[in-house]
């Protein structure tokens, strides 16, 4: 797209390097763009350009920021880092926080590889960091850095290649190696190196966008072994309680951190819902008072609109550790109405009666009245197992998480007869999702499975008690 609502701002001095550096700023449609020059008079005469463009009335294009007059020729040299720094910036505004946290940890990991050999390469912790805690976040540019980050992203501006050179096929097999490991060049989890492959991916589209690649590289090769083989998406039922298991549990919550603390009463209701609706933790977090249609007896509603997933201050907007979002996959505003049965009804109605709610109306909340920390109600979670299970249980991977308890809900709807599409409709999934992942048995349900089945063969069950 083209505008010609383009403002250019006077130069701004960057003293946060060893040696000062001149940013020219200007924003196209309202979306802001920079560029970064090591001279006064480089950037002065970038600057002018700009000027010029505007006063000529060219229409500047929204995505690389600049006029057709500047457009090749300040783009056709432009590094595989710089290249990481504008999809950042592209993407950085309407990106969820976790999305920003996967996003800068697949572009640390892929910048590093496309590289050319210069001398003093720095650790590899050392240009992580410099590239996760002070160059990717955009609001984290500006800040002061020691010198050790300072050598760092000196070595990188010497090294990074140009994108134009990313069309050599030796270049993709050196970043599929490079996301497929950790730092210390152990192998990476399949997921891990599918979700970095798919921003490195997405990330060198973006140079296809600007017109600095035919085509995208990446595209040409294909990974195969260990890190190439999708995962096992079903649900383990191994983990899957049920339902005397899941009220035992619910039951052990309440004893842990004893009568004073109240650190396990404070949460029973929490990890309820999370069986008994099916919810994501980061749903049940964000529930309110508001929410929440609870009758003195009979079945209840909750109304899930907010989640409040953990993603640290570093990615989120508000300086908080938990982000604020819509649910899942959906689009912004969307509810997804969940009926609750009576037992859910009765402990959200005595959570309430003894907790109250939060100052913005959320059920669940810290003793101080913040959005409880997923290590303190695994914590919780891990010391109820140890109460409510045998030893040999406690050992297994029965509830070993307590997004375990929605797994068993969701199971439980199904094995009692309720149909797919309601199912999926209460979890928030498709159809089709759920008959993949969470189409399971419940623990307890074999022996009564086997015997229909002896029955269909006409045989008596002779398994000793």
């Amino acid at each position: 797209m083209k505008s010609f609502k383009v403002s250019v701002w006077k130069l701004s001095v960057n003293r946060s390097a060893k040696k000062p550096t001149y940013v020219v700023r200007w924003s196209v449609d309202g979306n802001p763009f920079h560029d970064v020059y090591k001279t006064k008079a480089l950037a002065d005469r970038f600057r002018a350009k700009l000027l010029r463009a505007t006063e000529k009335g060219e229409p500047f294009d929204t995505v690389t920021g600049l006029p057709d007059s500047l457009r090749v020729g300040q783009t056709a040299a432009l590094s595989v880092l710089e290249l990481a720094l504008k999809y950042v910036e592209h993407r950085w505004p309407d990106a969820s926080a976790k999305q920003r946290d996967s996003m800068t940890d697949a572009l640390a990991t892929a910048v590093p590889v496309l590289v050319k050999q210069v001398r003093g390469r720095p650790t590899g912790v050392a240009v992580r960091r410099a590239l996760r805690s002070y160059l990717l976040p955009p609001p984290r540019r500006e800040r002061e850095r020691p010198e050790e980050i300072a050598a760092a992203v000196r070595w990188l501006e010497r090294a990074s290649l140009p994108v134009a050179e990313l069309t050599e096929i030796t270049h993709m097999h050196a970043l599929v190696d490079g996301v497929s490991r950790k730092l210390d060049g152990k192998p990476a989890a399949s997921q891990t190196y599918r979700r970095r492959r798919a921003v490195a991916f997405n990330c060198l589209g973006y140079a296809v966008e600007l017109g600095l690649l035919p085509s995208n590289p990446l595209s040409k090769v294909k990974r195969t072994g260990r890190t190439g083989r999708r995962p096992v998406q079903e649900v383990d039922r191994r983990v899957v309680v049920n339902p005397r298991q899941a009220r035992e549990l619910l039951s052990a919550v309440t004893y842990v951190g004893g009568y004073e603390r109240a650190s396990g009463r404070r949460l029973r209701a929490f990890f309820a819902v999370l069986y008994y609706a099916a919810a994501r933790p980061s749903e049940a977090l964000g529930l309110r008072r508001q929410d929440c249609v609870l009758p003195a007896k009979g079945w209840g509603r909750i109304d899930l609109q907010e989640t409040r997933p953990t993603a640290g201050r570093a990615w989120t907007d508000s300086g908080e550790v938990h982000d604020r979002r819509g649910l899942k996959q959906r689009e912004k505003g969307e509810v997804r109405q969940v009926p609750i049965p009576p037992p859910l009804v009765r402990m959200l109605r005595e959570h309430l009666d003894e907790f109250g709610t939060a100052d913005d109306g959320r059920l669940f909340q810290s003793e101080r009245g913040n959005v409880i920390a997923a290590s303190s109600y695994s914590r919780v979670w891990k010391r109820a197992r140890e109460l409510g299970l045998l030893p040999d249980q406690v050992a297994s991977v029965l509830a070993a998480r307590p997004y375990d308890l929605r797994h068993a809900g969701v199971s439980q709807w199904l094995n009692s007869g309720v149909p797919a599409p309601e199912v999926a409709a209460r979890a928030g999934h498709s159809v089709e999702v759920l008959l993949k992942i969470y189409a399971k048995c419940i623990d307890g349900q074999e022996a009564a499975m086997n015997e229909r089945i002896m029955k269909g063969l006409g045989e008596e069950d002779d398994t000793e008690e």
